[in-house]
C-alpha cells in the first residue's frame, strides 16, 4: 500500500469514527426532518445542550452536518455530501450483517405481521393511480419543514380524535422519519383497528427527499 493509500483510509477510518456514536446518528435523523437549533436537538434526542453541542461539532468537522444563524440562534441541517445514502447504506449493511436487528425492532414495537410495509417504487406507482391518501405522522413543525406531495399532516398523538379528516374509501399510506420511527407503525395499527386500509411506507421523508422526489414545503401560522 503506498502513502497516498495510506491517507485515503485514514480519512475514510475518520469519518466512521465520527459516525461511530449512538447519539450522532440519532442527531442526523432528528436534522434530516429539518433545521434545528441545538436546543430542540438536544429535546429531541434526550441530550444535555452541552453533550448535544459537542456531539454536533464533531458532526460539523467531518461536514456531516453545516450551520447558519437565524438571529441568536445557530441552527443545524445537513451537510452537502450524500449524508442520507450513507446512513441508508449503513442500515442496509447493519439489517444484512445482523439479521437480529429487525427481531429485536419487532419485538420492541409489538407489531404483527399485518403491517406489511409498502416500497417507495410501489407507492409511486399507486399514486400515478389515484385512490391512495398520504399521511404524515410527524409533529407539525418536521411536517412544515418537508413532506411528501398532497400528505394529510396528523401528528401521531392526534390521529384518534382527527380520523374523520381521513377519506373514507381508498388506502391509506402513513410515514414518518424512516424505517425505525414507530410514528408509522402506531399509526396503521390505529387505523386497521378502525376499519381504514391502511400501510407504512417502508421509508421515510428524508430518504424520499434523498432520492430526488418532489416535495413540498409550509408555513407554520
Amino acid at each position: 500500500m503506498t502513502d497516498v493509500q495510506l491517507h485515503v483510509f485514514e480519512e475514510f477510518a475518520d469519518l466512521a469514527r465520527t459516525l461511530a456514536s449512538a447519539h450522532r446518528l440519532l442527531l442526523l435523523e432528528h436534522i434530516a426532518q429539518g433545521e434545528r437549533s441545538v436546543e430542540r436537538l438536544a429535546e429531541l434526542s434526550g441530550l444535555s445542550i452541552a453533550n448535544a453541542s459537542q456531539h454536533l461539532q464533531q458532526l460539523r468537522r467531518a461536514g456531516f452536518v453545516e450551520t447558519r444563524r437565524d438571529g441568536k440562534r445557530v441552527l443545524y441541517r445537513l451537510g452537502t455530501g450524500p449524508v442520507i445514502g450513507l446512513l441508508s447504506a449503513l442500515r442496509q449493511y447493519a439489517e444484512h450483517n445482523r439479521a437480529q436487528i429487525q427481531g429485536l425492532v419487532a419485538d420492541r414495537l409489538h407489531r404483527p405481521d399485518r403491517l406489511e410495509a409498502i416500497s417507495r417504487e410501489e407507492l409511486l406507482l399507486r399514486l400515478r393511480g389515484g385512490g391512495v391518501t398520504l399521511l404524515d405522522v410527524r409533529p407539525e413543525e418536521e411536517f412544515a419543514s418537508g413532506h411528501l406531495p398532497g400528505a394529510i399532516n396528523i401528528p401521531i398523538e392526534e390521529l384518534e380524535r382527527r380520523l374523520a379528516e381521513l377519506p373514507a374509501g381508498g388506502e391509506i399510506v402513513a410515514y414518518c422519519r424512516g424505517p425505525y420511527c414507530a410514528l408509522s407503525f402506531d399509526a396503521v395499527t390505529v387505523l386497521q383497528g378502525r376499519g381504514f386500509v391502511a400501510r407504512r411506507l417502508e421509508s421515510g421523508f428524508p430518504d424520499w427527499k434523498a432520492a430526488g422526489l418532489a416535495v413540498e414545503n409550509s408555513t407554520l401560522s
